[in-house]
């Protein structure tokens, strides 16, 4: 695995993608978030307090079908300031005359504290991350020990059909290129998780028209290849685009539709009790020995 992943992303163009985010939750998001909580099933860890990581472009929905599962559970909302904090916030704050909001634990619109909450929640957010590496260490800070990681993001087979395109016409990348889950898998054991478990899914998404195709783009992410088209195109293009989309997508299966593929990545993870290095002289954090100390009394884990 190379050290840099993603290969081909502009950090800066990125880091502005994030605070420019429509703050809206496209049907895709939701739609793989519906699919990730259904495996929460088959984990019997209850945890007493959770982290939604960018919670509306993850989806609301999702989120809430996950907080119908812990009820009881404390949950972190993690969202940039602007737009998307303020999103959240008009959807999740519960108002006064809610009775929920004297019976359910209260949401904290703040990151959790070092290892404060057993399941991070992370929704189709990874893939634009512009420095994944580090992002995937905080989420290890933030969960305690047994805790667990849920996420999903796109794989490198999405929209692979527009990526032709582009190469046939001769323009740059249509986009950056997507981690494959194996390399995901890599970077979680080097960030200290454990048992990773990496599967993957195609979603095929059909549209009436050009225009519909490419308005969900915009609503998914942005280009953020460093080699990508470097100004603004005029409407002759735009309609070269909608053109070669016609000619070159449409699916006669489904009447003429214009088709794209979504490759869809799901990551699972534990973190487990810190392994204490022993040398001449070691040096261990008093957090990282009183989960050694816990491991040592016999706590276990349901898988």
């Amino acid at each position: 695995m190379t050290e840099e992943r993603p290969p081909t992303i502009d950090s800066a163009a990125a880091a502005r993608w994030a605070h420019a985010a429509p703050p809206l939750s496209p049907w895709l998001h939701e739609e793989v978030g519906r699919r990730m909580q259904e495996r929460l099933q088959w984990i019997t860890l209850q945890p007493a307090a959770w982290c939604d990581w960018g919670a509306v472009r993850g989806g609301l929905q999702a989120h809430a079908l996950v907080a119908k599962r812990f009820p009881q559970a404390l949950c972190h909302v993690v969202e940039p300031e602007g737009p998307l904090a303020q999103a959240a916030r008009a959807a999740l704050e519960r108002p006064w005359w809610n009775a929920a909001r004297w019976t359910a634990p209260a949401l904290r619109w703040e990151p959790p504290a070092l290892g404060s909450v057993q399941m991070l929640w992370a929704n189709m957010g990874l893939h634009m991350a512009a420095d994944p590496r580090a992002l995937i260490a905080q989420w290890h800070r933030s969960i305690a020990v047994d805790g667990f990681l849920m996420f999903s993001c796109l794989g490198p087979d999405t929209v692979r059909e527009l990526r032709a395109l582009y190469a046939a016409l001769g323009w740059p990348a249509a986009g950056h290129e997507f981690t494959d889950m194996h390399d995901w898998g890599d970077m979680l054991i080097h960030a200290g998780f454990a048992e990773p478990v990496m599967d993957m899914e195609r979603i095929r998404l059909t549209f009436d028209t050009p225009a519909r195709l490419l308005q969900e783009l915009r609503e998914l992410g942005r280009n953020l290849h460093p080699a990508r088209f470097p100004a603004l195109r005029g409407r002759h293009w735009r309609a070269r685009l909608e053109q070669a989309l016609c000619d070159r997508l449409a699916d006669p299966v489904d009447g003429g539709r214009l088709a794209l593929t979504f490759e869809v990545i799901y990551g699972h993870a534990f973190k487990p009790a810190p392994r204490i290095k022993v040398a001449a002289q070691s040096s261990v954090s008093l957090g990282d020995m009183q989960a050694a100390l816990r491991q040592g009394r016999g706590k276990t884990r349901s898988p």
